[in-house]
């Protein structure tokens, strides 16, 4: 079997598939690769690194604390997605903590190497004006169901925003504890139990013996 060269890993990044061949190699030249242990801090909150990080398998979670130590799970990461550059342009902190969920491999590419690709090629700029658009609109959801919806309505729009759509159905394949559940809609983990039973026994939630959730579509009804 022949080994997976960097330029190769390169081309499976959707940020960098728009790359001209030569920039493919030059981004090639620069990476470093790292593998992340089940818990262990990508970036911290508060913290400055220059790098831009793309998870290339496995899975994370971006995490934000409060001055109680209280925590927010703002989004989960797959194999695709990338973190940092928000700090790579405005040179503040991370805004969040990110920590691997699984045996996490990731590539850094340095802020030198990635400040260069952006005036040389305007689709990978679009590209990351896009994601940071998208985050935005997460954002401004989040706010939202914090302060117009009850803990149903917000548990709903969770569930529904971490399904996949296998075979016509709305499934959550990860294992999804109460408890993490909870983070992402700041409310206890007793209620989130509650609620969830109550989704369950109207129907609106399945859970499996293989651990996966299968979300009936009726469910975006409460958001």
């Amino acid at each position: 079997m022949s080994q997976i060269t960097d330029i190769d890993l390169v081309r499976r990044v959707p940020l960098f598939a728009v790359l001209t061949e030569s920039q493919a190699w030059s981004i090639s030249q620069s990476i470093v690769k790292r593998r992340y242990k089940r818990g262990e801090n990508i970036v911290e909150q508060g913290s400055k690194s220059n790098a831009l990080f793309i998870l290339l398998s496995g899975r994370a979670r971006v995490i934000s604390m409060d001055a109680k130590g209280r925590e927010v799970i703002i989004a989960v990461l797959h194999a695709g997605d990338y973190i940092g550059e928000m700090s790579l342009i405005d040179g503040e902190p991370h805004s969040a903590t990110v920590q691997a969920e699984v045996q996490t491999d990731v590539m850094m590419l340095g802020r030198v190497a990635f400040l260069q690709c952006l005036p040389e090629n305007t689709s990978m700029s679009f590209a990351i004006m896009r994601g940071l658009a998208l985050r935005l609109r997460r954002a401004d959801r989040k706010i939202e169901s914090l302060a117009l919806m009850d803990v149903y309505g917000r548990v709903a729009r969770a569930l529904m925003e971490l399904t996949d759509e296998m075979q016509n159905e709305h499934v959550i394949r990860n294992k999804l504890s109460r408890q993490d559940l909870a983070k992402m809609v700041g409310a206890s983990r007793e209620m989130v139990s509650r609620v969830m039973k109550d989704f369950e026994q109207q129907g609106f939630v399945v859970e499996r013996e293989d651990g996966t959730l299968l979300i009936r579509e009726h469910l975006s009804t409460l958001i």
